[in-house]
């Protein structure tokens, strides 16, 4: 029996991170396209970030109502419905006749990345054993982190060879095999979480401490996202390297996000908040120096290097820690807790790209780390806040069981 639970268990955690590498390929595609985009559409670089931009806000609002709307659907048949959204999407991106429709496709594919992420996180921690949850949400979010080493990259350089219009293409093709990989690989009755509810969502937004922690995900996973959503202008102007150079950065970039994700989700199975605090402290000084090393050659490369071994490392904690504060405090509404939570990192990577625009157009792209560091100092003041809103339930605890 237990052999056969694990087996269930990590057939389901390769089906999930098989349909977050689509995802995670689809939601940061468009930083290696913005070069192609500007020159296609004749929009500016900061209209161009808007694919960014626009894309985290269908998550940020489509996460919770379409947790509203999906909440008593079969996890199986609702994951199929996921993925043919996201295959959709991006097919209405790739034949875009203008702009506005590419930012239509990019909202339609959105939408299923809230609910997928959502729906996800709640399955992979609920698969394993408490003291492994924080690790099995880093398996799931793997997929996306290996989207970050192959599927951007190689989106980018089949956008290079053959147009921007392939890239999306590529991506429409990786959802078959997510849709294919959820068809076989899910099983079909998955128990079905408590209904979510327009009151539920309230009972979350209105207890303090979720509240909070909501607020260290968006600005403490968004403030990265300040000069991220311009990596490839900030590699390609400021810093000196080439084009087919930027593809081969992409890589290693993803590589080493790959090693933080995974460093971090085993740091964070404990005590996430102590683990979540050091994570954000080393984005920040990482953050600082870019901003000195920016335009540098070889020492603004190593820098954003640096930079992407923090920038998804705090993703695992801050989805564990979530999700263990609506155990305690909401536990009828753990899934809109989760749904919530993965909105706040697209509200964060709204906010960066968006602050990334205005610094670009009105200061100039090589501030974008600064504002970007600005923003996870905040939410470090704010984690050091949970911490202490945190240590006088553990003294009672202590006191009881005395």
């Amino acid at each position: 029996m237990t052999k056969q639970k694990q087996i269930s268990a990590t057939l389901t955690l390769l089906a999930l991170a098989v349909s977050a590498f689509a995802i995670g390929s689809t939601e940061f595609i468009s930083v290696g396209l913005i070069p192609m985009l500007i020159q296609s559409f004749h929009v500016s670089m900061a209209q161009a970030g808007l694919t960014v931009s626009v894309y985290a806000m269908g998550i940020m609002i489509g996460a919770p109502v379409m947790t509203l709307l999906t909440g008593q659907i079969n996890r199986h048949t609702l994951m199929v419905i996921i993925m043919l959204l996201f295959i959709t999407g991006n097919l209405v991106a790739a034949f875009a006749p203008t702009f506005a429709v590419l930012l239509a496709g990019r909202v339609i594919a959105a939408l299923a990345h809230g609910i997928f992420m959502t729906v996800a996180s709640v399955i992979a921690a609920d698969v394993v054993a408490p003291s492994k949850r924080a690790s099995a949400i880093a398996v799931m979010f793997t997929g996306l982190t290996v989207a970050t080493v192959t599927g951007v990259p190689m989106g980018t350089m089949i956008g290079q060879l053959g147009g921007w219009r392939w890239s999306f293409i590529f991506i429409s093709v990786i959802g078959l095999i997510g849709l294919i990989a959820d068809y076989i690989l899910v099983p079909r009755e998955l128990p079905l979480p408590s209904k979510a509810t327009a009151k539920g969502l309230l009972r979350v937004l209105g207890n303090p401490q979720l509240l909070l922690a909501l607020l260290v995900t968006a600005l403490g996973y968004g403030g990265t996202f300040v000069a991220y959503t311009y990596l490839s202008p900030l590699l390609e102007q400021k810093m000196g390297w080439s084009s087919s150079a930027v593809v081969v950065i992409l890589v290693v970039y993803g590589l080493m996000v790959a090693l933080g994700n995974t460093l971090g989700g085993r740091w964070a199975n404990k005590k996430p908040l102590a683990a979540l605090l050091k994570m954000f402290m080393g984005l920040f000084v990482t953050l600082l120096v870019l901003s000195l090393t920016a335009s540098s050659h070889w020492l603004g490369l190593l820098t954003v290097l640096a930079m992407g071994f923090f920038a998804f490392m705090n993703v695992p904690g801050l989805q564990l820690y979530i999700v263990q504060l609506a155990e305690k405090y909401t536990p009828a509404d753990i899934t809109m807790a989760s749904a919530l939570n993965i909105s706040a990192f697209n509200v964060g990577i709204a906010l960066g790209s968006g602050i990334g625009g205005q610094v670009t157009s009105q200061v100039g792209l090589g501030w974008t780390p600064f504002f970007g560091a600005v923003m996870v100092a905040i939410s470090i003041g704010l984690t050091v806040g949970l911490i202490r809103l945190a240590r006088p339930a553990k003294r009672l605890v202590k006191k009881f069981n005395r």
